[in-house]
């Protein structure tokens, strides 16, 4: 897949056949989708009619920052965002599958290309050469739920890539709750930018007006928020979106720019059942009550730590980890060189109990404390 040739044919078969998702599910994301399910032909949530545009002039500097994360192994695309020179930001479904899936992709089979419909910049995700992607990921959850409770507060995921493509445009991540979201929509300065599959052969589209609420006309806010984990960091909107638009930001307008609010994650749905003695005799079409996002207010502390910290990459560093936190009595799993969840829990626990910021990142200054806490009690 070096060659540049062999990857864009590649592309070119993948993209044709990827597209969001819906079903009879509560909740629908809108980037990954297995070779299985039916093909989609319409946008997945428009709301009213077809709001999406090209992007104006003025956010052409922007459009450099917006790329496409696909794995073609996988047959899956989703939309993605640089937040720093060799990072960028995505919903974590577009990596880690959702729904209690089988088999997850494989990280080093990940590229994202930067600016896909002008620039096409390739990279993948940092460590992908030496089995070390993994502690390169950072996200809300590995395993997300798609019925109630629906985690698509915890649908987001920062990637370190394998160099700074995104040195020449990046976006900022301000820390807003969606209340103040909701306001920012009504003074009319929220929107998005994204790669749809049914939008002019992937290119840029630009959402706008976009409205945002706690409660619609199909649910209103306590129904709404019984069926979400961790509802207080959950965005919904109506900005129209298509197949392939998960990972992508959701953006207010400020005097210093566009700034990322949000990431969108999905579709939100209410599935409705005919029932007789107890039985489904029937299933009617889903009615979309909003597109998903969560707030940026969920993941900017996260991204900080992300961002500043030397991720370790070394197999034998991360087993130097796994053995010094078994130590500590936080981690329990073998100590195989290797990140996942078991680890990650294991660090946050230490820190935690530790009272140190909540990372879950296999650090290079998590390890130093942890070796000279080792030392101290020697």
């Amino acid at each position: 897949m070096s060659d540049r040739r062999t990857l864009q044919r590649a592309l070119v078969a993948l993209f044709g056949i990827a597209a969001g998702f819906a079903g009879s599910t509560v909740y629908a994301g809108q980037g990954m989708l297995p070779l299985s399910a039916p093909r989609m032909t319409m946008p997945v949530a428009v709301f009213g009619s077809d709001d999406r545009t090209a992007p104006p002039p003025s956010l052409q500097p922007y459009q450099e920052a917006l790329g496409l994360l696909f794995n073609i192994r996988s047959r899956t695309v989703c939309s993605a965002f640089c937040v720093a020179d060799g990072m960028i930001a995505t919903a974590a479904h577009c990596i880690y599958r959702a729904g209690g899936a089988a088999v997850a992709p494989k990280l080093a089979d990940f590229w994202f290309a930067r600016s896909y419909d002008t620039a096409k910049d390739y990279a993948r995700i940092a460590g992908f050469n030496i089995g070390a992607a993994s502690q390169n990921v950072l996200a809300g959850s590995t395993t997300l739920n798609l019925s109630p409770p629906i985690d698509a507060t915890r649908d987001w995921a920062l990637v370190r890539l394998s160099r700074p493509i995104c040195s020449k445009s990046k976006f900022d991540i301000v820390a807003m709750p969606p209340d103040e979201i909701v306001k920012q929509s009504q003074q009319k300065k929220l929107f998005q930018l994204a790669y749809h599959r049914d939008f002019k052969q992937w290119r840029v589209a630009y959402s706008r007006p976009c409205s945002s609420a706690r409660s619609f006309d199909a649910a209103d806010w306590p129904a709404i928020a019984a069926d979400f984990t961790l509802p207080e960091t959950l965005v919904l909107h109506t900005c129209d979106t298509g197949g392939a638009s998960s990972g992508s930001p959701l953006l207010i307008e400020t005097p210093q720019g566009p700034k990322v609010v949000g990431i969108n994650v999905g579709t939100y749905v209410h599935s409705k059942l005919l029932m007789r003695d107890g039985k489904i005799t029937q299933r009617l079409k889903p009615e979309p009550v909003a597109n998903t996002g969560v707030a940026s207010s969920a993941f900017a502390d996260r991204f900080k730590d992300f961002v500043s910290a030397r991720v370790l990459m070394t197999a034998a560093e991360i087993r130097d980890l796994q053995r010094r936190l078994a130590e500590a009595g936080d981690y329990a799993g073998p100590a195989d060189g290797t990140y996942g969840p078991t680890l990650r829990a294991a660090i946050e626990a230490y820190e935690k109990r530790s009272n140190l910021r909540v990372t879950g990142v296999a650090s290079d200054a998590l390890l130093k404390q942890l070796q000279q806490s080792g030392s101290s009690k020697r």
